[in-house]
């Protein structure tokens, strides 16, 4: 739990295996540290971090792994559940994760002897991202190579079915605006769809390709970014459905984009892994230029803390975190 200067990170952990996908716990789990989790080849880790950032008592940061899940392919994407409890008794920690065999495994364990995991069918293509209903817990999405959104109960069933125009490559749920799903397309259209209806009532363009990312910023659920080719695109949903503001920043085309949880104006983008190294990039919407600058060895992944302006990206055998300015 070192900081770490070569790489300009302010912390890492270190794991058993190359990470390839990490993600923080988006919902508060009534407990002070934070619950993250992270997948390799064949496994998934639960873990809680805290950092000195918010608890004086902590030197640089504590991590602790919680439970290291057997998965046995690789992990792909990971969503936690709004009903992940660590002061229930018994605790419970529910996620849901997508694999490269186009299925979907959710996985429910007290931490003891409760350990479940159910597999769900239905994509024929490789699912690029997946997301947990936000208020209850009682659904989730996902998108896929074979151009079709889907919504499953949590026993598997499918309950919603939308057909897209091109891969889906990122699906959000936003907590304030429960009855409608998020939906960005390879091809740079972005759509949002009534899940009463099943209809889609709304849809942005980015003009460019491809679009690998997109998220629906939750300080402002007005704002929407995603990143195609090598920009960073911005849209206020009530004024265009073209970008309002954008920006080239990665040469060698850009990867994801993740909003902040604590600034509406404050993101973070990835570049594709190049030959040994990613760059992360921190921007404010009031700056020129990235305020933060972040190199990793190979990363994947990006996810923010739940109050903290911290970001972490997966590595070789590595988790690095960055914190940046608010």
């Amino acid at each position: 739990m070192k900081q770490d200067s070569t790489r300009n990170t302010s912390y890492t952990v270190d794991c058993e295996d190359y990470v390839h996908v990490v993600k923080f716990n988006p919902f508060d789990s009534g407990d002070s540290c934070s619950l993250i989790a992270y997948g390799g080849n064949n496994y998934v880790v639960v873990g809680t971090c805290r950092f000195q950032e918010e608890d004086a008592e902590v030197e640089g940061m504590q991590y602790k792994t919680l439970r290291t899940f057997h998965h046995g392919i690789r992990v792909d994407a990971i969503a936690w559940s709004p009903e992940t409890r660590l002061d229930a008794i018994p605790p419970q920690i529910r996620f849901c994760t997508a694999a490269s065999d186009r299925k979907l495994r959710l996985f429910t364990s007290d931490l003891q002897d409760k350990n479940e995991f159910k597999t769900f069918d239905g994509h024929s293509d490789y699912i690029n991202d997946l997301v947990f209903a936000p208020n209850e817990g009682q659904e989730i999405a996902s998108v896929s190579d074979d151009h079709t959104c889907r919504v499953w109960d949590l026993e598997g069933n499918e309950k919603a079915h939308f057909v897209l125009r091109s891969p889906g490559m990122s699906v959000c749920w936003h907590p304030e605006e429960a009855f409608k799903l998020m939906v960005a397309e390879k091809n740079g259209t972005i759509r949002f769809y009534d899940l009463i209806t099943q209809q889609a009532i709304l849809s942005l363009e980015c003009e460019q390709t491809p679009l690998m990312s997109a998220d629906w910023c939750l300080k402002n659920s007005l704002k929407i970014g995603a990143v195609a080719g090598s920009d960073w695109l911005i849209w206020d949903i009530t004024r265009s459905s073209y970008p309002q503001d954008k920006r080239p920043v990665h040469v060698d085309r850009a990867r994801l984009f993740r909003w902040s949880r604590v600034n509406e104006n404050l993101f973070a983008t990835t570049g594709y892994p190049g030959k040994t190294t990613t760059q992360l990039l921190v921007h404010h919407l009031g700056h020129p230029q990235p305020i933060l600058t972040g190199t990793a060895a190979v990363g994947s992944g990006l996810t923010w803390h739940r109050t903290l302006p911290l970001c972490a990206v997966g590595g070789d055998h590595k988790i690095f975190f960055w914190v940046t300015e608010m």
